[in-house]
Parts: structure tokens; sequence; C-alpha cells
């Protein structure tokens, strides 16, 4: 009775529930067999749970903002990372330039703000702004200022090659997984788990296999493309 009669509670749960099942989604994503009926299936579970939960964490971000204020900032970053990652594997035209203008503008107001947050973070006797330290903030921005990098390429039509779409797709993602990751086992969620399991270190492994697989498979994008092209000379 306690737990219906207290909204935020029920919103944290479902931001929560749903954040697993992006976790979980997006393991399976990550080992099925690219553009397999599994890794397509479960990338579609994925977008659907990431983009939720990210709107959930925004808004709890923001209600609850003396100690989620950053969650607001990351769940916006996700949920732009995943929705554009989603649009360029299903636009192979420059169609896509219409949605990434508005994402565009949403990840450079965010990599602002989390400048800002940062500073003012480190200008606290503790280094930290509501809980989280500067280099949480700054971290974000740089992801959202990478994001809005490849957002102006292809704004200006730099980057377009069906070699450079995969790849877009795939760290677009993979930074999402990433964040999601991060809030369930080094961010709020970590609470969930014993205190000796939080010290161990444990928790910070799905962050570091994410961002190793990331950079494998971009290898792999990158140089079996080139490897394809040369043959074909």
């Amino acid at each position: 009775m306690e737990i219906a009669s207290n909204p935020n509670t029920v919103f944290s749960m479902v931001h929560v529930s749903l954040g697993v099942a992006a976790v979980l989604a997006g393991a399976v994503a990550f080992i099925a067999r690219k553009g397999a009926r599994a890794h397509i299936l479960a990338g579609r579970l994925f977008v659907a749970s990431m983009t939720l939960s990210c709107t959930l964490g925004a808004i709890l971000g923001l209600v609850k903002f003396e100690t989620l204020y950053i969650t607001s900032h990351a769940g916006i970053l996700a949920f732009t990372l995943v929705i554009s990652g989603w649009i360029t594997a299903r636009t192979h035209s420059r169609r896509m330039a219409r949605g990434m203008l508005v994402i565009g503008v949403v990840n450079g107001m965010n990599a602002i703000a989390l400048i800002v947050a940062g500073l003012r973070a480190q200008a606290m006797t503790d280094g930290a702004l509501f809980g989280f330290p500067a280099e949480d903030y700054f971290l974000l921005s740089a992801m959202a200022g990478l994001a809005l990098v490849g957002d102006a390429k292809v704004l200006i039509g730099k980057d377009f090659s069906n070699r450079n779409r995969i790849a877009r797709h795939l760290w677009r993602m993979c930074l999402g997984f990433f964040i999601a990751a991060g809030s369930a086992f080094t961010g709020p969620g970590a609470n969930a788990f014993p205190e000796a399991i939080r010290e161990s270190g444990l928790l910070a492994l799905p962050e570091l296999i994410i961002i190793t697989l990331m950079l494998f498979w971009l290898g792999n994008t990158y140089f079996r493309s080139g490897a394809r092209r040369q043959r074909s000379v």
C-alpha cells in the first residue's frame, strides 16, 4: 500500500524494470549474429525499452533533482543516441538528415548544460553537484558532443556511405547500452546489490565489456569493408 500511494516510487520501479529489460535485450543483440532474426528482435526490444526508460529517467531526474539530477541528462542523451541509431539502421538515404537536425540541436543543448553542471560541480567544496562528481558530467558532455559531431556530418552530407552508416548505428546503440548498464550497475541501480559486490569493482565490468566490444565491432566494420574494397579492385 505504501508503494502504491507513492507515485515517485512506482515511477522509479517502472524505470528500473524497463532499464533491466533494455540491458538484457542489449546483451542478446550484442551476442546474436548481426542481421539475424534474434539480433533484430532483441534490437527492437532494446529500442522500445530504452526509449521508455530514458524518458522516465529524464523526468525522474527533474522531479528528484536533489539525488538524481544527472539522470535527466543521461536519459536525454541515451534517448537521442538510441533513436538516431535506430533511424540510421532503417534509413539508407539523406532522409535521415531530417531527424538528425532535431536530434543534433538536443545533443548540443545537452552538451552545453552538462559542461555548465560540471563546472558548477568543480566549484563546490566537495567537487560534486547533487551527489555526482564533475567527471561524470564532463563524461556525458563528451559523449553528447561526439554525437553532435556525428549529427553535423549527416546534416552537411559527409557521412552517407554504407560503412559509415553501419558504424554510426553501432556506436550510437553501444553508447546508449553503456549508459543503461552504467545506470543499472554503477549508477543509482547499484544500491540494489550487496555492499561487498559494490566495493569489489565487479559492477564496472559490464561497461568495460560494452566499450571493448564496441571498439572490436567498429574495427571489424572498417577493416573488413576496406579489405572487401581492395579485393574488388
